[in-house]
């Protein structure tokens, strides 16, 4: 018997993200949800106890792909549809797509079973399919793999998947609210989809003694009888969906005069966000609200409203910066907005800029990084502006977790030739192929194919696979020297930019005084290591054997932890080693090039007078040396594999 699900109305708090999710279900061109938060705050629990109030869609009678009978899907694959087809009411789906779903199981594949019975070329629909015109709903959305993020995004883009794969041409349309949930200590999501969804909103629990005691009396209550406790909420839920309804009816009747849209104008221009996505967005919102609330034009408290749900991810200039929303900056948007109708089309609102007051603590006009804390002698100068550094690979094929950094054997990649003996699932057209000269002599008779175990063919997938990037620095006197952190800070946050990039677990090392710090153990919250990175403290000797020894045993522990998942050495210093000696750095970088760490040294020497130090290094770990003015995009060419290839 299945579990009766949470009521949505019995859900306590999180009134953001309920009002959210509703207005999303009254306008679904708002473009979805993204829920973060931390971990153990009913994340899960309230998307899938909104599609009990998700109103039926009327669909092609027969038709899998929930086709409108009124707009039917030219290119539907079950078409084409006629006015014979008739009619058919579903509930709303709500479809989940698992973190390691396969590609097939996404967009749809070959329909294995009468392809082999039949002998027929057929589409098996995937959870696009399942999802148009419901919800798709992306547990811990963060952790996604990066080719299945480029599938969701051209299908949420478009409003239709594309299937091109075994033999298999088809389009279908793929028009879905999509709802992802994250926790940001398992790392950041990737630009590109966290715009595609249209409000955000954080969660966490409430530190209020009652409504945590309120929150585990419903839930014991739930847990004792499910259908009981869903029955006492009906008829709440049943009047969240009837207004879910009757707000959708509304909608199209719904104004939004040209004095609101102005300020929505005004308001997106006054926290400098990017493209006119958050534009359109806060329209549909503000609609969608106005509607929920039953008025008949669009008022100032529903821009409001939108702009707090609509804002805070596209005000973030860098993975580093934390998201959020400066309410008093959204109320002198609000107020400083010019409503005069004269104003050429082309003249930005007043509120365009806002002044240097508003900005963030720390942040520059030019986008560049905050200052580095300061540390116990000095304060360390602003570090220089970011750039785009040479990508470093490590060399070989890994079967790492995903990510977009090197080349790895994967389940869910590309499929790049057939096995026997190596690969991850059937390879179905290899497999035909073979079976298909053999079926005379094994008696076929009639449709089908006789296919036999020396027939089977795996395929043999290749994709890109995430990294451990440790990251070693020199924090000693002579670093801090000359101003040279603000350098070594800026090429390390380019580097840690990179690393969120492509999906790499960081951790960070700090060694300075008489000892090494595990400053930041390996993590995939890469913007945690830019704060750590900030705060860092600087001054006296240069225990270099200390750095490197500490870095042999974090790779070591995390070979253990994660075998799979192959490990890149960056260490930054000078070289000089004013604590424990030249001799003693050596030998531990002797150990590190026996245990076979990839790795490369950055050359933080300055002046006219360079002692070749890291040189000597580099070539004691058997990788590469590069100084630090040279690592950028067209400086770094292959340093590292051509490092791991000395070795």
């Amino acid at each position: 018997m299945t579990t009766a699900r949470y009521p949505f109305s019995a859900i306590v708090g999180h009134d953001e993200l309920r009002l959210a999710l509703l207005l999303t279900a009254v306008h679904p061109g708002i473009g979805g949800v993204l829920i973060r938060g931390e971990k153990g705050t009913a994340k899960s629990t309230v998307v899938r106890a909104l599609s009990a109030l998700l109103p039926a869609v009327t669909a092609v009678a027969g038709c899998r792909f929930s086709c409108d009978p009124q707009f039917p899907d030219v290119f539907c694959p079950d078409g084409p549809h006629t006015a014979a087809s008739g009619p058919d009411l579903r509930p709303a789906k709500l479809v989940e797509l698992p973190v390691g779903a396969t590609e097939d199981r996404l967009v749809g594949s070959l329909d294995l079973q009468r392809a082999l019975n039949e002998g027929v070329s057929a589409y098996q629909p995937g959870l696009l399919a399942a999802a148009h015109r419901g919800v798709l709903y992306v547990d811990e959305v963060n952790l996604l793999a990066d080719h299945l993020v480029d599938v969701l995004l051209d299908a949420a883009a478009m409003g239709r998947a594309h299937v091109e794969r075994d033999g298999v041409s088809v389009s279908h349309a793929a028009s879905f609210l999509l709802v992802g949930t994250m926790n940001p200590e398992e790392g950041e999501l990737r630009p590109q989809l966290l715009d595609r969804f249209g409000l955000t909103v954080e969660v966490a629990a409430s530190r209020d003694v009652q409504t945590r005691a309120e929150v585990v009396r419903r839930r014991l209550s739930y847990e004792a009888d499910p259908a009981g406790f869903a029955a006492s909420w009906q008829a709440h839920d049943a009047a969240l969906a009837g207004r879910i309804v009757a707000a959708r009816s509304a909608l199209p009747q719904v104004a939004l005069p040209d004095s609101e849209l102005r300020q929505i104008a005004s308001v997106c221009a006054a926290f400098d966000v990017d493209g006119m996505r958050a534009d359109l967005v806060l329209a549909r919102t503000a609609l969608a609200h106005a509607a929920w609330r039953g008025a008949s034009a669009v008022a100032e408290e529903d821009i409001r409203v939108a702009a707090v749900l609509a804002l805070p991810h596209r005000r973030r200039r860098d993975p580093f910066d934390e998201p959020g929303l400066d309410r008093e900056q959204l109320e002198d948007a609000l107020r400083n907005t010019d409503h005069s109708p004269d104003d050429p089309p082309d003249k930005p609102p007043s509120g365009g800029v806002p002044p240097d007051s508003a900005k963030p603590d720390g942040a520059r006009p030019d986008g560049a990084c905050p200052d580095i804390s300061p540390g116990l002698s000095e304060r360390v100068d602003r570090p220089r502006e970011a750039f785009r550094p040479r990508v470093l690979v490590v060399p070989g094929v890994g079967a790492g977790a995903p990510g977009r950094r090197s080349t790895a054997r994967t389940s869910t990649g590309r499929t790049v030739r057939a096995a026997q003996s190596e690969g991850s699932g059937l390879h179905v057209l290899a497999t035909l192929a073979a079976a298909a000269p053999h079926q005379r002599d094994r008696g076929r008779r009639g449709s089908g194919l006789v296919v036999q175990p020396g027939d089977i063919r795996l395929a043999v997938r290749e994709g890109r696979e995430s990294n451990l990037v440790l990251f070693a620095v020199d924090a000693s006197g002579s670093m801090a020297a000359r101003s040279r952190m603000s350098a070594v800070s800026g090429a390390v946050l380019s580097l840690l930019l990179d690393a969120y990039q492509r999906r790499d677990k960081v951790g960070l090392i700090s060694f300075r005084g008489a000892q090494a710090q595990l400053v930041l153990p390996p993590t995939s919250a890469v913007d945690a290591a830019a704060a750590r990175l900030r705060s860092l403290r600087t001054g006296g000797r240069t225990p270099l054997a200390a750095g490197l020894l500490c870095a042999g045993r974090v790779l070591a522990a995390e070979r253990l932890r994660d075998p799979a998942r192959r490990a890149l050495l960056v260490v930054l210093t000078d070289g000089r080693a004013t604590c424990g000696g030249m001799d003693t750095a050596l030998a531990a970088a002797g150990l590190l090039r026996r245990d076979g760490v990839a790795s490369i040294v950055v050359d933080c020497e300055s002046g006219p007078i360079r002692l070749g130090l890291p040189d000597r290094i580099a070539i004691a770990m058997g990788g590469g040396c590069v100084r630090l003015e040279q690592l950028s995009a067209d400086a770094v060419a292959g340093v590292v594999r051509t490092a791991r290839e000395a070795a």
